[in-house]
């Protein structure tokens, strides 16, 4: 479950990363470089949130899972 709601803040990232890359490709000289390897980060990390939500699911860490069966078994939390 934490997989699929990891989607939600690299969407973000990766919009921000397009403005980034968008906005440099306006620019000239130092700034333009500086922008470009800026959006490569940001694409970095955007790919890294699925990944890590990915580990978190898998290894069983995902506190929503927890949750959700709780809930299921008419327990508290």
């Amino acid at each position: 479950m934490c997989f699929f709601f990891s989607f939600i803040p690299a969407t973000v990232w990766v919009v921000g990363g397009y403005f980034i890359l968008f906005s440099s490709t306006k620019t000239e000289g130092p700034v333009r470089t500086f922008g470009q390897i800026l959006a490569v980060w940001v694409f970095v990390v955007a790919a890294a949130i699925p990944l890590i939500g990915a580990y978190v699911t898998f290894s069983g860490l995902c506190p929503i899972d927890t949750i959700i069966q709780s809930m299921h078994s008419g327990g508290r939390f």
